[in-house]
């Protein structure tokens, strides 16, 4: 049998698909550090099978992630369209960070462009830099944000807050709010939190 042919083509998205329902579920429980062996016998596949989909543990990540994030770099420009600038990156930042505080192993994948497969536009961090530059960008020009701060800057108190808030979003929330009391010239109006299902990757 011809393993390019359809039903190997059939073969690899279905351990393809194996493969990130195990992942989420072993992430999902142990962090970014899971177990590359235990989801590949979850799967039901072997390691070579895996490396072969996913050559490193952020290819695996980036693909865990990537609808949860792609939804994020969606709510910047919905947040941007429809609040004042300061308002709009401080919701945002605060609808990552709970988020991010929630979803064992996103901070990694968040944390840097990695050396993986995805083209780094498209990976969790290039998705997630690129809607933060937007924002930050309009609270700029709008005089809102302190000169010195950058988007990195940002996104790297967002990823710390939400490590040190791990499991609990009100805690992330607060942090996040008392940081931005630092960046902004002025604080931002409060909005009610963002539901889990609204950006959730399950």
């Amino acid at each position: 049998m011809n393993a390019a042919g359809p039903a190997g083509r059939a073969d690899r998205q279905r351990n393809r698909r194996r493969l990130l329902e195990a992942a989420e579920a072993v992430i999902g429980r142990d962090g970014a550090q899971a177990s590359l062996e235990e989801i590949a016998r979850r799967a039901g596949v072997g390691s070579a099978t895996l490396h072969r989909h996913f050559p490193s543990r952020h290819d695996l990540l980036n693909a865990v992630f990537h609808e949860g994030v792609e939804r994020l770099s969606r709510r910047a420009q919905a947040l941007a369209d429809s609040l004042a600038p300061g308002d709009a990156l401080a919701a945002w930042l605060e609808e990552v960070t709970t988020y991010t505080a929630t979803t064992r192993g996103l901070a990694t994948a968040l944390m840097s462009a990695p050396e993986c497969a995805v083209a780094a536009e498209d990976s969790c961090h290039g998705l997630i830099h690129d809607a933060a530059t937007r924002l930050v960008t309009d609270a700029e020009e709008a005089g809102v944000l302190r000169t010195e701060a950058t988007t990195h800057d940002l996104m790297t108190l967002a990823n710390a807050i939400s490590v040190a808030s791990d499991g609990d979003p009100d805690s992330a929330r607060r942090l996040l709010r008392l940081t931005l009391g630092g960046v902004l010239k002025s604080p931002p109006a409060e909005h009610p939190p963002l539901s889990r299902a609204a950006t959730s990757a399950r």
